[in-house]
């Protein structure tokens, strides 16, 4: 065994020589950007765009070109907390308020085309108070003051985002001003204004009904569009109510439910609404604590005609809700802090008792054996009827820093592996066995599992490893982090910051399927599905953006390590099946900031101050 496993690494290391030599070095990038000002931060967009934030404003970087996208300077210096990349859509919203709050500026740019969509100074707004992309409609609904040739009204305008052009624009009345983010329909546009709520006729601009019912900061229709869910924060901002109202206007339920906490998780059924909310009491103490409640999150199931609880004993959580899917007989939810369980809408626990599970479940996902859950210490399939486990011996392990996971179709086996052990479940029978002890150098462990043709490919930040399908060692290669200095350089971006509010709603509507259990798929997929989410969704930038979600990834066949190389740090590139080293970047700066690409294949880095290098990764 030992001589055999000499023999392949010896071949392995005459392979390697041969490929360094023809190796690719390439200091020389192969696009380079001045971007006019000091970098601050550097943002990949879902869309493949590179949005750079300098002293100046924000510059736009398209792979494959060396002119810059966009350069908009219109508000100088732009904070990572005045940017919100709208999810699962092209546009980039930027905010700024001035001294006092006096002045409000807001742009849309489409980042996929490079394009100025919306700025208040070329439309025509003193105010923005609102400024919400809607989609799949691919509309952005303005609310805010005009300027003084519009006398300062109070208005809304709705524009289009593939053009830019303004559709519909209607003042409203006195001081009333909008409170959260509208709800537009196919037939109007719902608003809520810090008086009431109110559907606007989008063709007259006529105010179709208007219902007391003040400060809405978002809402929710059905399919059909004819009930409407409106949330509403209270006054201490700790709770929230929501709120039923018709297509016509009239309040469906008699009063507002009352939410212990906020809202973070609801779908409407035929059945009612069901709806998660965190209790948060952190900070607090005496009687304000006492008065919260525990900090976890609570599960509700509200009637459709009255909005009482339907449920006599809601589930208990002791921790807060990690996972929430409907299914066609009831809720399924797993716990941050360890257990599942499932409950139907009419309040009976299907499950014979509470699945026990360890902390932190990373994947609930179905399988033709039932439901896999892979937590940071155990795993296994469970009955989605009864929960009752399906392996004969639970998986478990020490509780993992890392944890990855893959299917094996060509042996029918589910492949985990946590920290330095890889165990192969036999999907047939649920026998456990652990196939291979991956020791990996520099103090790493595997965070990654993939199943290639010829083998198992284990990797983390510094290591590769590919097991035979007996879980022997065909070759490891490790290449040392440059140094400490160097590690975590890496840019991870602007976090886009929005008001929590905006956000729900948002995310909300990105994400519709959130709340469905998916299947145990191949790596990679979950793109595929991002992109259906889009595809309601018209305009040529949706439409570039779409075809990335749904392309294959430029280097799923190559992996890039940060290491020190002969003429100073560096990234280079290695083939996944064979180890071997395709491509040296040498980025002559100890402490290189850059990000990498996978779908596009390109490498930007920050060469200084003020200039951006991009590397085609594809060569």
């Amino acid at each position: 065994m030992k001589t055999s496993i000499m023999i392949k690494t010896l071949t392995g290391f005459v392979f390697l020589i041969s490929t360094i030599i023809s190796a690719q070095r390439a200091e020389t990038p192969d696009y380079r950007y001045d971007v006019g000002g000091k970098i601050n931060e550097m943002t990949l967009t879902q869309g493949g765009t590179m949005v750079v934030a300098t002293n100046d404003g924000l510059v736009g970087i398209k792979p494959g070109v060396n002119e810059l996208l966009f350069n908009f300077q219109d508000y100088g210096r732009v904070k990572p907390e005045e940017l919100f990349f709208v999810p699962n859509a092209p546009y980039l919203i930027v905010g700024q308020t001035g001294f006092g709050a006096m002045t409000t500026k807001k742009a849309v740019i489409d980042y996929m085309s490079g394009k100025k969509l919306f700025s208040t100074e070329d439309n025509g707004w003193k105010l923005v108070w609102t400024c919400d992309v809607m989609m799949p409609q691919n509309k952005l609904v303005v609310s805010g003051q005009r300027k003084a040739s519009d006398k300062y009204a109070n208005a809304v305008a709705i524009y289009d985002l593939d053009s830019g052009e303004q559709e519909h624009y209607f003042t409203m009345k006195g001081s009333e001003t909008v409170s959260g983010r509208p709800l537009l329909l196919k037939d109007g546009l719902i608003l809520p204004t810090t008086k009431t709520l109110k559907k606007v006729n989008m063709g007259s601009g006529d105010i179709d009904w208007s219902v007391k019912v003040d400060d809405i900061k978002w809402m929710v229709a059905d399919e059909t569009e004819k009930e409407i869910y409106g949330f509403e924060v209270s006054a201490n901002g700790s709770n929230m109510k929501v709120h039923k109202v018709g297509s016509n206007g009239s309040l469906l339920w008699p009063d507002p439910h009352k939410v212990k906490g906020h809202v973070v998780n609801f779908e409407i059924l035929p059945e009612g609404l069901a709806i998660v909310s965190n209790v948060d009491n952190s900070g607090k103490s005496g009687l304000a604590k006492l008065a919260s409640g525990r900090s976890e999150s609570k599960i509700a199931f509200l009637s459709a005609s009255n909005g009482e609880d339907l449920w006599e004993k809601a589930p208990k959580t002791k921790g807060y809700v990690q996972h929430f899917y409907i299914m066609d007989d009831g809720i399924l939810f797993g716990i941050y802090e360890g257990g599942i369980n499932k409950i139907s809408f009419d309040g009976n626990t299907l499950f014979k008792k509470p699945l026990k599970t360890g902390e932190n479940i990373l994947t609930m996902a179905n399988t033709p054996q039932g439901l896999i859950y892979i937590t940071s210490e155990d795993a296994n399939i469970v009955n989605l009827n009864t929960g009752d486990q399906v392996w004969k011996k639970p998986l478990k392990y020490k509780r993992a820093d890392a944890v990855a996971s893959a299917f094996d179709e060509k042996n029918n086996r589910y492949l985990i592996s946590a920290d330095e052990d890889l165990f192969s479940v036999d999907a047939a029978t649920g026998d456990v066995s652990t196939l291979a002890k991956s020791k990996f150098d520099g103090k790493e462990s595997p965070t990654d599992i993939e199943v290639r043709d010829g083998g198992i490919l284990l990797t983390s930040d510094q290591n590769m490893m590919m097991l035979n399908w007996e879980g022997n060692s065909n070759w490891h290669e490790y290449h040392r982090a440059p140094g400490k200095s160097a590690v975590g350089a890496i840019l991870m971006g602007i976090t886009a910051v929005a008001s929590a509010a905006t956000a729900t709603a948002a995310y909300a509507e990105a994400n519709r399927n959130r709340n469905r259990l998916g299947y145990y798929t191949s790596r990679g997929e979950a793109y595929a599905d991002l992109g259906d989410g889009m595809a309601m969704a018209a305009g040529a930038s949706v439409a570039e953006m779409l075809r990335r979600f749904k392309a294959t990834s430029a280097t799923q066949n190559a992996q890039f390590i940060l290491t020190k190389l002969d003429d100073g740090v560096g990234l280079i590139k290695l083939n996944k099946d064979t180890g071997a080293k395709e491509k040296e970047i040498v980025l002559k700066d100890k402490k290189p900031e850059y990000e990498v690409d996978e779908f596009g294949g390109i490498l930007y880095y920050k060469a200084d101050n003020n200039s951006i290098f991009a590397y085609d990764l594809k060569k």
